[in-house]
């Protein structure tokens, strides 16, 4: 399994969640995560470990992305029948985030606002609820209105990285077939193309650097696990994203 891209600074984090606030509206953001199937030909003696559930064999990228469509960072090569929430759980991603080593800033007020928030990243129903990471509220506690405005909000925010996917797969047509290596191999091809969409949403580099240069930069690798998901504090977390989305503050400003 392959994890790319440095691992972003302080300031940066909080440059990346300014451009979520002014970009998509939901501040504290540092991040939109989603997994993505990337069909390969059925490896030797795999059994079922890459058989998804669209019924094909598949290893999945997993990626963060920021509010302009770029890889913070990404994790390929996992299992196709894994879940995308199970995949995050056991990469290097998750870890780091659990065990606090990836450099996010301390909670910080909502714009406008004493009410405070960590930052987060956000995705789909398919990962869990963590004081880190905000999904959004199921359907039975939709009749709140306040919930519904949340839900709105993290959806249009999480589009980004539904998007990202959709414009590496137009830049790259592998994505558009059956990619005929073997799984290790493909991760390579997979990790690269993502380097390569954010060179190119850059503008390229003004220095160049040879092909072990630019993998020895990109690892995030040997990052511990520790700690646990402590539920009642990640409620609370959601809660004060929903009391700010519903605040005059917090207020949609196109």
């Amino acid at each position: 399994m392959s994890e790319t891209m440095p691992v972003p600074t302080k300031e940066q984090w909080q440059k990346i969640a300014e451009e979520f606030w002014n970009t998509w509206n939901f501040p504290n953001c540092i991040g939109a995560i989603d997994g993505k199937h990337v069909q390969i030909t059925a490896p030797a003696n795999s059994g079922s470990q890459f058989f998804n559930y669209k019924k094909t064999f598949s290893i999945v990228l997993m990626a963060i992305v920021d509010a302009d469509y770029k890889f913070i960072c990404v994790d390929v090569g996992a299992y196709g029948k894994n879940s995308d929430g199970g995949i995050f759980s056991n990469s290097n991603i998750g870890k780091a985030l659990i065990s606090n080593t990836f450099n996010v800033p301390k909670s910080t007020n909502l714009p406008g606002t004493e009410i405070t928030a960590p930052y987060v990243i956000i995705g789909d129903e398919a990962f869990p609820l963590t004081t880190y990471l905000m999904r959004p509220y199921p359907k039975p506690q939709l009749g709140d209105q306040r919930n519904k405005i949340f839900n709105d909000r993290l959806s249009r925010a999480r589009k980004v990285v539904e998007n990202a996917f959709g414009i590496l797969s137009q830049k790259f047509r592998i994505y558009n077939r059956r990619i005929q290596l073997d799984p290790d191999n493909a991760d390579n091809v997979i990790m690269a193309t993502c380097i390569l969409h954010n060179y190119i949403k850059s503008g390229g580099s003004q220095h160049s650097h040879n092909e072990e240069d630019i993998i020895a930069s990109y690892s995030l690798s040997n990052l511990p696990r520790q700690g646990g998901n402590h539920q009642v504090a990640a409620f609370n977390v959601r809660e004060n994203f929903a009391r700010f989305f519903d605040s005059p503050e917090g207020a949609l400003n196109y």
